[in-house]
Formats: structure tokens, sequence, C-alpha cells
């Protein structure tokens, strides 16, 4: 699967609950393509099950039209077409998240020879 990241307008966050199973979809706009849509094309994404209720809540924090980063994977969905899911979504003037840094050791402290 591939990771990618992109920067959109928020619309919304949806949970659906079906016979014992929740279904999640995050919704965000798009440029129409002025054929089939006009104004904003509205584009719906699933949300990774294991992330649903984190994503979802996260919706319910932004306004709508607010600019968010959105990283997603890209799944094999049918007939080999990619399939992308939602992982995570925050507010683009905050900085991406980055993988934590181990500090470099510092150097050890020499002591001066015992006279």
């Amino acid at each position: 699967m591939a990771r990618s990241v992109m920067e959109v307008p928020f619309l919304g966050t949806q949970r659906t609950p079906v016979e014992g199973k929740t279904y999640y979809k995050l919704f965000y706009g798009d440029e129409p393509d002025c054929v089939t849509d006009n104004g904003l094309s509205i584009i719906s994404m699933a949300i990774d099950d294991a992330v649903g209720e984190e994503v979802f809540a996260a919706g319910a924090h932004f306004e709508p039209m607010e600019m968010v980063r959105i990283t997603f994977e890209v799944e094999r969905g049918g007939q080999n077409k990619g399939k992308n899911v939602a992982l995570h979504i925050e507010a683009v003037n905050k900085p991406a998240s980055r993988p934590a840094t181990t500090p470099a050791p510092a150097p050890a402290a020499t002591q001066p020879p015992k006279a």
C-alpha cells in the first residue's frame, strides 16, 4: 500500500452504524469538472476502521471549507483500481507530524587524570 498526503477543503465526517458494523466517511471539496458538477465537487473517502472514531471526532474541530491535511493509504480496489482510505486529518496551519527522532548521544565528559 502506498501512503500519501493531500491538502483540501474540509466538508465533514460521517459515522453510519449498519447491522452491528460502523462505517466511517470523510468528505472534502475539489475543483469542479464543470461537466457533471459546478461550484465545488464533493468527494468522499472511506476512513480506516482502526482509526474511524478518532478521525470522525476530529471532524468536529474543523469549520466547513477549512483547509485540512489528510493522510491516507491507497489500497488495491476492484479491477486493479486504487481505493483511498483516510488514516489521519489535521488543520493545514498545524505542522505535519513527523516521526520522533532520537537525539544524538552527548559526548562523554572526560575527566582530568588524577595526580
